[in-house]
C-alpha cells in the first residue's frame, strides 16, 4: 500500500512529523555521501555496474512498511490504559477473593488474544494486497527495458516515464518528449511544468503528458518524498470520527472514574467495617465493570475484519478510515472512463469532410498513430483500426501528446512527396468554432453515446499559441466505448441508498449522458458542458447539485467541483485511473483508484480497487456501513454498563451501604448482555446510512439507560435490605439486585438488537436462557453465589425491573423523536 500523498501546503496526510518543507528545486543535504552519477548514456546502466551499487548500498531500500509489524501489533493490543487498570485490579483479586471473582481477568486475556489475531489477518491481507498494487517503474540497463521493484532502483539507473508514471526518486532528465510534469503535490502548483534534458525531476511529482526518461541521482533516504515522510505507516487505526469520539468517550470515562472509585474504595475499606477480604472483592467489583474495556476491542476487530472482507474482494484499503469515510459518503464523483467504460475503445467509423478523400484520411490516421510512442485509449483504437502498411512511411518532424488540459494532441510529418503537413486530433468542439454546421452532425453521434474525435489540418507550427485556431476540419472519427457490464448495478445502488452520483468526464457531455443513460442513471438527462459552469464556489455547488452529467471538465476544474460540493456539507468520493484525476482523488474525502490506473492516482487513492471492478464499490461501502452502525450499537451497550456502575459506586458511596456486587456478578451480567451479544452484532450485515456525531448519538441513549438500570437496581437493593436480615441477608440482597440489574439490561440489548431478526431473537433469547440456568443449577448457584430467597423479594425484582423495562421503551423513543435516530 503506498503512502498518502502530500496536500498543496507541502505536509504529508495522514502521517508523523517531517523535516520543514524546502523549495522543490532546492538539493537535500545527503544522508550518507554518494559518488556522483555517471555520465547519462542511452543505455543505462550495465548489469556489472548496478552489482557494484548494490555492493556500495546506493540502493533505493526506504523501508516501506505495509502495516504494523507483529511486534507492534502485540503491543498496541496489551499495554493499553485499561488493561494496566484491570491488570492490577486482577493481581489484587487472586490473592484475595476465589477465583470466579477473578473471571474478568480471565476474559480480557481472551479479548486481547482476539485483537491480536484479527489484527495479524489483516496484516497478513494488506500485506499480500500490498505487492499486488506496487508500482512497477520501467528501468534501462544494457539497453533493455523491463520493469522493477522501486526498491531495486540504484543510483545512476536511467528509468523511463510515460503518462500518469510516479517519479520514484531524485533525478536528472535525460530524455525528453514534450514531457510535462506536475509537482502539485510537493508544490501546490497545479500547473504542469515542462521538463526537458538537464531539468530536476522530484520523487513524488507525476507525468501529465508526453514521456522521457531521468537519471537517478538520489536514491533511499537521500529523496525528496522519503525525507518527508520516511516514518509513515499505512496500517492505522486514527483519524476517523469514530476512533476519536471513541478516544473522546473513554477519556472522560476516565476522569469520571477515578474519583468515584476513590470514594467507593475509602467507602468499602474505611467507613464498613466488613471483613477486609470481601471489603476489597467488593470494591473491585464496583471499578472493573466502569471501564469500557471491550469498546476499544470491538472497534479494532471490527475494522481488522473489514480489511480482511475487502482483500477477499481484491480491494485495497491504504488508510483503514477509508472504510468508515465511503460509508459516510452521499456523493460519488466518477469519472466515465475506465469507470463507467472499459478502457479499449473500436473505432466504428470514420467520415471525411469538405470533400476530403478517404484513402488520405486513412494515411493520415496510420501516421498520426504511430506518432506517438505512448498511444492513449483513444489513439490506440485507431492504431488498432488502421496497421502500418507497404506503403512508406512518413517522417514525424514535430508530435504533440494529448492533454486533458488542451483536449486535443498533434503531430507534424514530412510526407512521402516531401510536403510537410501539420494534424490536430481530439475534441470536435474544442478545435471547431461555436457556430461551426459540423456540429449538429456530431451532436447527433454524441447523443448514441458514441465518441467523436476531429481529425483537423492546422496552418503554421504544431507548438504554435494558436494551433488549433483555425484548423480546417478534415474527418470525424467515430469511436464506440465499451461499457462495463457491472457499472448498471453498481449506479442502482448507489441511487438505492440515497447517494447522489455526478459523471465528471473530460469527454463531451451529451456523449457522456447517453452512456450514463444506457446504465441507467437517474438524471442522465441533465448533462452540462463544464466551460459553462460559474466560477463562484457557491453557485458551482448549486449547478453541481442540479445536474448529474458534466463533460470537457478540466483537471482544475474537478478539483474545484470537489471542493463545491464539499462546501456543501457532502462526503464527497472521487474514483479515476487516469493523471487527470489525481488532484481530485486527493482532495476529495475517499480517493477511489482503479488497479490498472496510473502510479500517480494509486500514489493518492485511499482506495484501489486492485481487479479494477467498480462493482466493488457498493462491498466496501457495506463494510464501512457495517462497522459504523454496528459499532454505534455496541457502543451504547458498553457505555450503558459505564453509567450504571459509576451511578451505583456514586450511591453506594453517598449512603454508606456495602457494594451490592462481586466481581464474579458483574462478570456474568457483562458476558451475558454485552460480551457475547456485542461480538455478534459489531460483526452483523447493516446496510444503515451513517450518521455524523457518534458521541452524542451514543450518549443520548446509553446516559439515559444507565441511569434508569442504576436507579431500578439501588431500589430493589435497598427494598431487600429492609426485607432480609440475619445470616446470608448481603448474598440474598445481591442476589435481587442482579436480578433486577440483569433483566434491565436484557431490555436494552433487546432494544439495540432491533430490528429483529431470527438471529437477533436467538441471540437474545440464549442470553436469557443462559442466566436461567445459572440460577436453576445448584453448583453455578454456588460459584456465581447467586441464590434467589423466598418468592416475594425476587418478584419485587422482577417488577421494578418492568417498570424499568417501561420507563426505557418511553425514553428510547423520545430521544428518537427529539433528536432522530
Amino acid at each position: 500500500m503506498t503512502q498518502r500523498a502530500l496536500d498543496s501546503s507541502g505536509e504529508q496526510t495522514p502521517g508523523p512529523s517531517r523535516p520543514t518543507m524546502i523549495d522543490a528545486g532546492a538539493e537535500l543535504d545527503p544522508v550518507h555521501p554518494m559518488e556522483p552519477p555517471p555520465a547519462r548514456r542511452p543505455d543505462g546502466l550495465s548489469t556489472a555496474e548496478v552489482a557494484e551499487r548494490v555492493a556500495r548500498g546506493e540502493v533505493n531500500d526506504v523501508p516501506v512498511r505495509s502495516s504494523r509489524s507483529v511486534a507492534e501489533i502485540v503491543r498496541a493490543n496489551v499495554f493499553t490504559r485499561f488493561n494496566l487498570i484491570i491488570g492490577v485490579l486482577w493481581v489484587i483479586m487472586l490473592f484475595v477473593a476465589p477465583i470466579q471473582d477473578s473471571l474478568f481477568g480471565f476474559v480480557i486475556v481472551a479479548n486481547t488474544g482476539i485483537g491480536i489475531i484479527q489484527e495479524w489477518r489483516a496484516k497478513k491481507t494488506l500485506d499480500s494486497l500490498a505487492v499486488i498494487g506496487e508500482a512497477k517503474p520501467t528501468v534501462r540497463r544494457d539497453g533493455v527495458a523491463a520493469e522493477i521493484s522501486t526498491s531495486e532502483i540504484v543510483l545512476g539507473d536511467l528509468v523511463e516515464l510515460g503518462p500518469g508514471d510516479k517519479v520514484v526518486v531524485d533525478g536528472t532528465v535525460s530524455e525528453a518528449d514534450n514531457l510535462e510534469i506536475d509537482e502539485s503535490l510537493l508544490t501546490g502548483e497545479a500547473d504542469p511544468v515542462i521538463k526537458r534534458a538537464g531539468d530536476p525531476v522530484m520523487s513524488g511529482s507525476f507525468v501529465v503528458a508526453g514521456g522521457g526518461a531521468f537519471t537517478a541521482t538520489k536514491v533511499g533516504r537521500e529523496a525528496y518524498a522519503a525525507q518527508l515522510a520516511e516514518e509513515a505507516s499505512r496500517f492505522t487505526l486514527v483519524h476517523s470520527e469514530l476512533r476519536s469520539g471513541i478516544s473522546t468517550i473513554l477519556k472522560y470515562v476516565t476522569w469520571m472514574m477515578v474519583p468515584t472509585a476513590i470514594g467507593l474504595i475509602i467507602s468499602q475499606l474505611v467507613v464498613k467495617d466488613n471483613n477486609f477480604k470481601e471489603s476489597v472483592a467488593r470494591t473491585v467489583g464496583g471499578i472493573v465493570p466502569m471501564i469500557p474495556e471491550g469498546l476499544v476491542l470491538l472497534t479494532s476487530v471490527a475494522f481488522a475484519i473489514g480489511v480482511v472482507r475487502l482483500g477477499r474482494k481484491q480491494c485495497l484499503v491504504q488508510e483503514l478510515p477509508a472504510i468508515e469515510g465511503l460509508a459516510r459518503v452521499d456523493v460519488v464523483c466518477l469519472d466515465k472512463t475506465g469507470t463507467l467504460t472499459e478502457g479499449g475503445m473500436d473505432v466504428t467509423e470514420v467520415r471525411p469532410l469538405n470533400g476530403s478523400d478517404e484513402a488520405y484520411v486513412t494515411r493520415v490516421l496510420r501516421n498520426f498513430g504511430s506518432s506517438d510512442p505512448r498511444p492513449n485509449a483513444s489513439l490506440q483504437a485507431i492504431i488498432d483500426a488502421y496497421p502500418e502498411g507497404d506503403e512508406p512511411a512518413w517522417t514525424v518532424t514535430d508530435a504533440m501528446p494529448f492533454s486533458s488540459a488542451r483536449k486535443y494532441s498533434g503531430a507534424a510529418f514530412t510526407e512521402a512527396g516531401g510536403t510537410d503537413s501539420v494534424w490536430l486530433l481530439g475534441a470536435p468542439d474544442v478545435l471547431l468554432s461555436e457556430g461551426d454546421a459540423t456540429l449538429t452532425e456530431i451532436e447527433q453521434l454524441n447523443e448514441q453515446g458514441l465518441r467523436v474525435l476531429l481529425l483537423a489540418r492546422a496552418e503554421g507550427e504544431l507548438d504554435a499559441p494558436g494551433a488549433a485556431a483555425g484548423a480546417a476540419p478534415t474527418a470525424l472519427v467515430v469511436l464506440e466505448q465499451r461499457l462495463r457490464p457491472d457499472a448498471g448495478d453498481t449506479l442502482a445502488y448507489f441511487a438505492d441508498q440515497n447517494v447522489a452520483t455526478k459523471v465528471i468526464s473530460g469527454d463531451n457531455a451529451v456523449s457522456v449522458g447517453a452512456v450514463a443513460g444506457k446504465l441507467g442513471l437517474a438524471g442522465a438527462e441533465h448533462t452540462l458542458d463544464a466551460r459553462r459552469l460559474p466560477s463562484d464556489p457557491d453557485e458551482m455547488a448549486t449547478a453541481l447539485e442540479e445536474n448529474a452529467v458534466f463533460g470537457r471538465v478540466t483537471p482544475q476544474q474537478k478539483r474545484d467541483m470537489v471542493a463545491a460540493l464539499q462546501s456543501r456539507g457532502h462526503t464527497v468520493a472521487m474514483t479515476g485511473d487516469g493523471v487527470n484525476d489525481v488532484l481530485a482523488l486527493k482532495d476529495a474525502d475517499i480517493g477511489v483508484s482503479m488497479g490498472s490506473g496510473s502510479e500517480a492516482t494509486r500514489a493518492v487513492a485511499q482506495i484501489v480497487l486492485l481487479n479494477n471492478s467498480f462493482a466493488t464499490l457498493p462491498s466496501v461501502v457495506a463494510e464501512g456501513r457495517r462497522v459504523i452502525g454496528n459499532i454505534t450499537r455496541v457502543a451504547t451497550l458498553f457505555l450503558t454498563k459505564t453509567v450504571y456502575s459509576v451511578l451505583l459506586a456514586i450511591l453506594v458511596v453517598c449512603t454508606q451501604v456495602e457494594y451490592p456486587f462481586l466481581p464474579r456478578h458483574l462478570t456474568l451480567l457483562s458476558t451475558l448482555t454485552i460480551g457475547v451479544p456485542a461480538f455478534f452484532l459489531a460483526l452483523a450485515p447493516n446496510k444503515e446510512r451513517a450518521q455524523p456525531h457518534f458521541v452524542r448519538r451514543v450518549m443520548r441513549y446509553a446516559i439515559p439507560s444507565g441511569v434508569i438500570a442504576a436507579a431500578a437496581t439501588f431500589a430493589t437493593y435497598l427494598v431487600a435490605r429492609h426485607y432480609y436480615s440475619g445470616e446470608g441477608a448481603l448474598e440474598a440482597e445481591t442476589s435481587a439486585a442482579t436480578l433486577t440489574l440483569f433483566l434491565v439490561s436484557m431490555w436494552v440489548l433487546a432494544i439495540i438488537a432491533r430490528p429483529y431478526t431470527w438471529w437477533r431473537v436467538g441471540l437474545v433469547a440464549a442470553m436469557g436462557l443462559g442466566f436461567l440456568i445459572v440460577l436453576v443449577v445448584p453448583w453455578l448457584q454456588d460459584f456465581f453465589a447467586l441464590k434467589l430467597v423466598g418468592a416475594p423479594m425476587p418478584w419485587t425484582a422482577v417488577g421494578i425491573a418492568v417498570a424499568a423495562a417501561v420507563l426505557l421503551e418511553f425514553v428510547w423513543r423520545w430521544v428518537g423523536r427529539r433528536f432522530g435516530a
